[in-house]
């Protein structure tokens, strides 16, 4: 499990530092309304996320990378094994729950939505979340 652990470490580590750079700025994007359309999925920008609440998703992704990596005996484990033992569970849950409802909800025409957001969500952002939610479950397995 310590190549799954890997992979799912550095792949939320690196979606963690990409939220860190939107704290500041729209990159790769060109301005915060395509940010909202295209990353959150709301028309308005104004109902884009705040700094504070981006800042926030950033440090769970962090943490979530750590907490894998630390079950995968890639990184030390800082406290009791049950830790890492449930982390890597919630972790692995909530990036299932998420791929699979992103792919119901934008396969299917569900909620509002850019088609700019649902096209990336298709595309990238839930299979990305499944990837990783399996990966995440081999290190937790293991």
């Amino acid at each position: 499990m310590t190549v799954a652990g890997a992979v799912a470490g550095v792949g939320l580590a690196l979606a963690g530092f990409l939220h860190c750079v939107w704290v500041f700025s729209t990159w790769p994007l060109s301005s915060r309304d395509e940010y909202a359309r295209v990353v959150v999925g709301v028309e308005d920008e104004t109902r884009a996320p705040s700094a504070p609440l981006t800042l926030t998703v950033a440090l769970l992704l962090l943490t979530a990378s750590y907490l894998v990596a630390a079950r995968s005996d890639l990184m030390p484990s800082g406290g009791p094994a049950w830790i890492t033992d449930v982390g890597a569970w919630v972790i692995a849950v909530v990036l299932l729950i998420r791929g699979i409802g992103g792919l119901v909800v934008s396969g299917f025409g569900l909620g509002e939505m850019p088609p700019e957001f649902a096209r990336w969500n298709l595309r990238i952002y839930s299979p990305l979340c499944l990837v990783l939610g399996v990966l995440a479950t081999a290190c937790a397995l293991g």
